[in-house]
Formats: structure tokens, C-alpha cells, sequence
């Protein structure tokens, strides 16, 4: 079976060894057809701490890890992206996230 492989943001990077990534999804309601956004953080193993607050990475499925951790960081895909984690810090201290 195909590993799961999705794109998102580091949104934290405090723990060793590990970043949470945040992916945001869209979607089309069942009911009602709006589209709207679905957003899930992971635990993603980044095994040298290269990936810092803001990058833009691809994580794969693998092997758990830990008790929450169950994918791995493929790549860096673009850095420094300052704007989404700010974005996803407001929505936090709503109650959104």
C-alpha cells in the first residue's frame, strides 16, 4: 500500500528531534457544497533538527515512531514562511484552530 505524503507548515519546532506540521485541507461540504478549509497538525520526525518555525515541507507516512509520531520530513519545500504560522497563532487564540 502507498505511504501517505502530504504538504504543510512547521508551525512549532521545540521538541527534539520532532516538528509539528500543520496541514490545511479543502473541501466541499456534503450537504451544503461550500468549500471550506480542514486543518490537522502532525508529529513529523526530523532526525538532524534542520527544519525550523515557518518552513514548508513534505511529510511521508512510515513506521510509528512514537506513541503520536508517525510520519517522517521528505524535504524542505520552500522557508520562512512567517505569514501561515502567524495566521495559524491568531486562529489558535480564537479557539479556530
Amino acid at each position: 500500500m502507498p505511504k501517505k505524503v502530504l504538504t504543510g507548515v512547521v508551525v512549532s519546532d521545540k521538541a527534539q528531534k520532532t516538528v509539528t506540521v500543520l496541514v490545511e485541507r479543502q473541501m466541499q461540504h456534503p450537504l451544503y457544497g461550500k468549500v471550506i478549509k480542514q486543518s490537522k497538525k502532525y508529529l513529523a520526525h526530523d532526525e538532524n533538527d534542520q527544519y525550523k518555525l515557518g518552513d514548508v515541507v513534505e511529510i511521508r507516512e512510515a513506521t510509528p515512531i512514537s506513541k503520536n509520531k508517525k510520519f517522517v520530513v521528505v524535504a524542505r519545500l520552500e522557508e520562512g514562511r512567517m505569514d501561515l504560522v502567524e495566521r495559524y497563532q491568531l486562529r489558535k487564540e480564537r479557539g479556530k484552530a
